[in-house]
């Protein structure tokens, strides 16, 4: 089996708690991490309902129901909403269903919320849910997914979506296109580490990148240019971010999944989408390196585990969005 991990950094036990945030490709890590018994840390459960009304309502696909988080400004900025009393000026997004939604995650709750009243409140309870995955995990598994982004030209804020793509209405004196540069992913993940290491001492992180090709954008040339601009300047971050902080490890999930020798064969049909062989790979390497004893039991767990089909048709990918607006 390829196996590209050289001297790990730490490893995790199964008591230790291992929060998830990032793109796509970050559920895949989460499910699997719960599949072979470890402490996936969820403090946005939804205890109180449901098992199908809270897979419905996207509770556990990452550690809080934050959505997918495709940008370390985004992270940033979600960390300065928490601890550092960061307002966001646009609260709530309008539907055509008459329905709200939150702008900074507009398909977390599909049915959406009846008021932009019901949207403050649920976004004030996400927060206390995000305040204790930062502050209360032992491993932060962070999977950086993008450069591309929207964002608010009132205040800097970043959207996982367009406005109106979904919700909302895009204003070009509100809203802007913005394609992070190196610098920009270099900065906002420092200091992010730099103020999660404040209020969580103890804590490791865990960087990953996304193997997951742009479906689109809005840059005016193809789609495969910006996808490797996108990967590479998101690789060579997270690598600055092993030279500045000896807590921080790269798990190498996107060369495991993109690697010449896989010939391609880790992709679905539509060449973007990981399948179950890719994911069982990565997670047969991440046993074998990063967790302690015993190991060998985890691993022979994870070679045994059923293709999960279904399981992969359903990841939460606000990209999907605008492939459905292609005519």
């Amino acid at each position: 089996m390829f196996d590209p991990i050289v001297n790990p950094r730490f490893t995790i036990d199964k008591t230790s708690k291992v929060a998830t945030a990032g793109s796509c490709f970050a559920q895949h890590i989460s499910r699997q991490i719960q599949r072979i018994g470890f402490h996936y840390f969820i403090t946005e459960k939804g205890s109180e309902l449901p098992e199908a009304e809270r897979t419905k309502r996207n509770f556990g696909v990452f550690s809080a129901r934050y959505g997918n988080i495709y940008t370390a400004r985004q992270l940033l900025q979600l960390f300065e909403e928490v601890f550092e009393g960061r307002v966001p000026l646009e609260k709530a997004w309008l539907r055509k269903d008459g329905r709200f939604v939150d702008p900074y995650r507009p398909q977390i709750e599909p049915d959406g919320y009846e008021t932009a009243e019901a949207v403050a409140e649920a976004r004030r309870r996400h927060l206390a849910a995000v305040r204790s995955a930062f502050v209360d995990s032992d491993v932060l598994v962070f999977t950086l997914g993008l450069t591309e982004a929207w964002r608010s030209k009132a205040d800097g804020s970043i959207f996982p979506l367009a406005p109106g793509v979904t919700a909302g209405s895009f204003d070009p004196d509100q809203h802007e296109f913005i394609n992070l540069t190196l610098d920009n992913v270099n900065d906002d993940l420092s200091l992010f580490l730099k103020k999660l290491k404040a209020v969580n001492p103890q804590v490791k992180v865990l960087l990953t990148v996304s193997p997951v090709p742009l479906v689109a954008t809005y840059e005016n040339r193809s789609v495969l240019v910006s996808t490797t601009y996108s990967k590479s300047v998101l690789r060579v971050a997270a690598e600055q971010m092993l030279s500045r902080f000896g807590w921080v490890d790269y798990f190498p999930s996107y060369e495991i999944i993109t690697g010449s020798y896989a010939g391609g064969l880790y992709y679905e049909d539509d060449y973007r989408e990981v399948n179950h062989l890719g994911v069982a790979h990565v997670m047969r390497c991440f046993v074998r390196h990063y967790v302690s004893q015993p190991a060998e039991a985890s691993a022979r767990k994870v070679e045994m585990l059923p293709p999960p089909v279904a399981e992969f048709q359903d990841v939460v990918c606000e990209e999907r969005e605008i492939e459905m607006l292609r005519p």
